[in-house]
């Protein structure tokens, strides 16, 4: 029996299985990541490894309309941002391929005393782990695996159970690119065999994406085995609106902040803080906005909000709306579901006793808070257990720099939504997580820093 398969939440058919791996065959698949870092990576440059990289990067932008269509499959991603995640993939890996030799030099030390000199040279580690999630299946690789092949890790890669087939496109890319064997392994592993694929010694790290459950897992068996581990996991991230010139772009840009990837992203702006004298005309017209988008067949091109990615995903946010009423939030708007099409909802008068304030909605869900002031905003924004992305609105530039400087999240947007690129550090704080990717930042995780001292 296989927890693998392709099952179109559209539909709820089930298009294709996938056999899990055996341990015979995990077993190889560790052995050849090993043998591939021992072997190609010491004997190739870092040039070398780039332009391999790049080739990679190169073919998921000419293989954009076949990845794209796979994850529609999968996970129910509209099509035009399926289109746009295959491209956001490329400009990953060409990123690294760019910056690669910049971001690996050496990096020289001015010393206080004696002679000589000293030089911190990086290097890398050796197989990697990664555990990859369903709602951006080339993105959340990407930023994973293109800075480290171009260190010189090897890339052992379990993908989320719903995700099999992009899964085995991208290891098909990393072949067709000139990858030999076992530098990209991608492994239709187990829970029970990845916790084994952690303590293998030939193993040196992991990197996961996903959720608080699953970090956890992962990172106590990391460090009961002494791995290196990056964690991404959830998030609530706070949306601050506290003055604006054009309160129908800010509701808009709020809007598109919530529904990305139809809600399913973890640093979606999903708890919206207005300042009491803004309050009514934003809720009047997010309310108006958002009720507008309504879940449509993934495959169309004027779809901008999918079903979620399975029917379990949304009845278990139906559970989670349901539980807010009952602890007194208010039912604006929506609520309702059609399988796994999930009506855009607007929740408010959420106490900080409620559940919902300290949870994560993964989906179309928005909740809209009132602050009286810049501090009551700071403070409800903070109070979550969460602290990956922020948002705020502002005017007042010294306003802006001041509320970013106090919001308790690895990262804060300005004025700006969905402004993500491949220069810009990701990661969080508090339970999102810890560790970047991305940027410089994201080529810095799993290296070796060697010191070398000359005299």
């Amino acid at each position: 029996m296989t927890n693998y398969a392709v099952v179109n939440p559209a539909t709820g058919e089930t298009v294709k299985t996938y056999p899990t791996i055996t341990d015979a065959e995990l077993e190889a698949a560790i052995a050849a990541a090993d043998e591939a870092h021992r072997t190609w990576s010491k004997s190739t440059t870092v040039e070398e490894r780039a332009a391999l990289i790049r080739r990679v990067g190169e073919l998921h932008v000419e293989r954009r309309q076949e990845l794209a269509e796979i994850i529609v499959r999968e996970m129910g991603k509209p099509i035009e941002q399926a289109l746009a995640e295959a491209d956001f993939a490329g400009d990953i890996y060409t990123y690294y391929a760019d910056n690669a030799a910049e971001f690996l030099k050496d990096e020289p030390i001015e010393l206080q005393g004696g002679e000589g000199s000293a030089v911190v040279r990086r290097s890398s580690l050796g197989v990697l782990l990664g555990v990859m999630p369903w709602n951006f299946p080339y993105y959340q690789v990407a930023r994973f695996a293109g800075p480290n092949v171009i260190i010189g890790n090897t890339i052992l890669l379990k993908h989320a159970e719903q995700c099999p087939e992009s899964a085995e496109a991208i290891q098909r890319i990393f072949r067709d690119a000139g990858a030999p064997e076992g530098v990209y392994v991608n492994i239709y592993a187990s829970h029970d065999q990845i916790e084994q694929v952690i303590a293998d010694p030939r193993v040196q790290g992991v990197s996961l994406t996903g959720s608080e459950r699953a970090g956890a897992a992962v990172a106590a068996v990391a460090g009961k085995h002494l791995k290196k581990v990056v964690l991404e996991l959830g998030g609530s991230d706070p949306f601050i609106l506290l003055s604006t010139d054009d309160l129908d772009e800010a509701v808009q840009n709020a809007v598109d902040a919530r529904l990305d990837n139809s809600g399913q992203s973890c640093n979606a702006a999903k708890r919206f803080i207005v300042i009491d004298e803004l309050y009514e005309p934003f809720l009047e017209k997010f309310t108006a906005k958002i009720a507008e988008v309504e879940a449509t067949d993934p495959t169309s091109s004027d779809s901008a909000l999918g079903p979620l990615s399975s029917l379990r995903a949304a009845e278990g946010l139906a559970e989670q709306v349901e539980r807010a009423v009952q602890h007194g939030a208010k039912l604006v708007h929506g609520g309702g579901r059609d399988g796994a099409f999930f009506q855009t909802t607007v929740l408010t008068d959420v106490a900080s006793d409620n559940p919902a304030s300290k949870e994560e909605f993964f989906g179309p869900v928005a909740q809209v808070y009132r602050a009286k002031d810049e501090s009551e905003a700071v403070r409800i924004a903070n109070d979550i257990p969460f602290g990956l992305g922020s948002y705020v609105y502002t005017t007042d530039q010294e306003q802006a720099l001041r509320v970013a400087d106090r919001i308790e999240a690895g990262m804060v947007f300005v004025n700006v939504v969905l402004a993500d690129g491949a220069e810009l550090p990701f990661g969080g704080v508090k339970r999102s997580g810890s560790g970047r990717e991305l940027g410089r930042f994201g080529a810095d995780e799993f290296v070796n820093k060697k010191l070398i001292r000359i005299g």
